[in-house]
């Protein structure tokens, strides 16, 4: 423990473990999720700097996971047809993450939980945007600015992700590998910007790493549950989680 963060007693590792394992059966069955879970999770015990450091390789391993379960050429594919998805949210990621540090505690809570709570809000309730395919590359670019700004921020880039993906009417296997894809990139430039940023320390990276074990066993264990069960049932599920989780997340923006 003492070459972990201070704050990071045997508890806290404990906790922050089983949140890890839990992302991870989430991301297993609807292909995302796992930072917002972490995020909200994590950020009820620690600072939203830590917790925003422990998520970053857990991220970066599941999702590198995700993107070649179906081999690299797949993957490929999924770059080609998203680029301009993707070159967008790069830049905005990096941009993103410089603002972490000037931030006070308070606005990053609210950077965080709002996204997350209009997102999970917004599924729930049925929305569901059908934009013309004229419009789609103006459309990623828009999305993929909001989602890499944001995430460059929280480590939160899936709800602009997932409403792209689900107007474009992805079917399922193509969005599960589209998402691993993205999210991965997004999780390598991420973990480059915060060393930058100073997020990312040799101690707070010995924190993510411990959450990387966890984050994969529950992973595996969420592909076998996403394999039997209903999936729209568990994402109705996992929304309805992560409206909690923002709403906790916004819980304690209010009360500082």
């Amino acid at each position: 423990m003492a070459f972990l963060p201070p704050d990071i007693v045997l508890s806290a590792l404990l906790s922050a473990c089983g949140a890890a394992f839990a992302a991870g059966i989430i991301k297993g069955m609807v292909g995302f999720a796992m930072p917002m879970v972490m995020i909200s999770v994590l950020g009820s015990f620690l600072s939203p700097e830590l917790a925003l450091a422990g998520l970053i390789l857990p991220t970066l391993a599941t999702n590198g996971f995700q993107a070649l379960r179906e081999g690299p050429s797949a993957a490929g594919r999924a770059v080609r047809e998203f680029r301009v998805f993707l070159g967008v949210g790069m830049v905005a990621l990096i941009l993103g993450a410089q603002m972490v540090a000037v931030l006070p505690p308070r606005g990053l809570l609210l950077m965080i939980g709002g996204p997350i709570l209009v997102f999970a809000a917004l599924q729930l309730g049925g929305w569901r945007p059908r934009p013309a395919a004229r419009h789609r590359c103006a459309i990623e670019a828009g999305t993929g600015a909001l989602a890499g700004f944001v995430g460059g921020m929280s480590g939160v880039w899936g709800p602009p992700t997932v409403m792209l993906l689900t107007a474009l009417e992805t079917p399922k296997e193509a969005q599960m590998r589209v998402q691993g894809v993205i999210y991965g990139l997004g999780a390598a430039v991420l973990t480059v910007a915060h060393i930058g940023s100073g997020i990312l320390t040799l101690r707070t990276a010995l924190f993510s790493a411990c959450l990387v074990l966890p984050a994969l066993a529950g992973m595996r264990v969420g592909f076998a549950l996403s394999d039997r069960f209903d999936q729209a049932t568990f994402r109705r599920a996992t929304l309805a989680v992560l409206l909690v989780a923002a709403l906790n997340l916004l819980r304690r923006a209010w009360m500082m």
